[in-house]
């Protein structure tokens, strides 16, 4: 016979563990705060855009995002940046290793942590390949907080994660090529600024 000593302890802890279920298996609870990274300007400062040949469905696929785009941006300079954005509640699908999917087959292995001109709150993840030919450099967002270490930012936020609103994580990311010593990280961090400022000044939909 089962002792029913600690029945109610149980059945409490119980409780608290299927809250997180409940609420984002059974409940629609997601914070759709009304922002598309589709409103974001085809001109971005001196800088114009041409949209990638990108599938419709890759970002859904890839990223779990029903809210990106990919565009080449291009000043009279000649300068050209790939931009990329996402907004997903997939988290881990933004913050892990975007590069595998965006860079494809290339080995980033120079990477460091910047931050953005006049932005010293925003971290700035930068990555390069061996001869300086591949520039890369993206931000993450997430309820408004730019994170500098992604692993450690869920680790922190785990609890409030299971239990609140599902908000989307947004991945700014930025990607150059061309000849060594030839690439200009302030050309990727400038539309990576402007971007990330369209973006946050879109009001959240009544």
């Amino acid at each position: 016979m089962i002792s029913t000593r600690h029945s109610i302890t149980v059945a409490i802890l119980l409780t608290l563990a299927l809250i997180p279920t409940i609420i984002h298996t059974y409940i629609d609870n997601v914070d759709n705060d009304g922002r598309s990274v589709k409103n974001i300007s085809t001109t971005l400062g001196a800088f114009i855009s041409t949209p990638s040949k990108r599938n419709d469905q890759w970002g859904k696929s890839v990223f779990n995002s029903e809210d990106w785009f990919e565009r080449i941006y291009q000043n009279k300079e000649n300068t050209k940046v790939r931009l990329f954005i996402a907004n997903s509640f997939d988290l881990k699908a933004l913050y892990h290793h975007p590069e595998l999917a965006l860079s494809y087959a290339q080995n980033l292995s120079h990477k460091s942590i910047s931050t953005l001109p006049k932005q010293a709150k925003i971290p700035v993840h930068v990555l390069k390949n061996d001869d300086d030919s591949i520039l890369v450099a993206y931000v993450l967002m997430h309820n408004d907080t730019f994170i500098k270490d992604p692993i450690k930012y869920q680790l922190s936020e785990s609890f409030r994660l299971l239990i609140s609103q599902k908000k989307p994580m947004t991945l700014f990311y930025t990607s150059q090529t061309g000849f060594q010593g030839n690439l200009n990280l302030e050309s990727s961090t400038t539309l990576l600024s402007l971007s990330i400022k369209e973006f946050r000044s879109q009001r959240k939909a009544i």
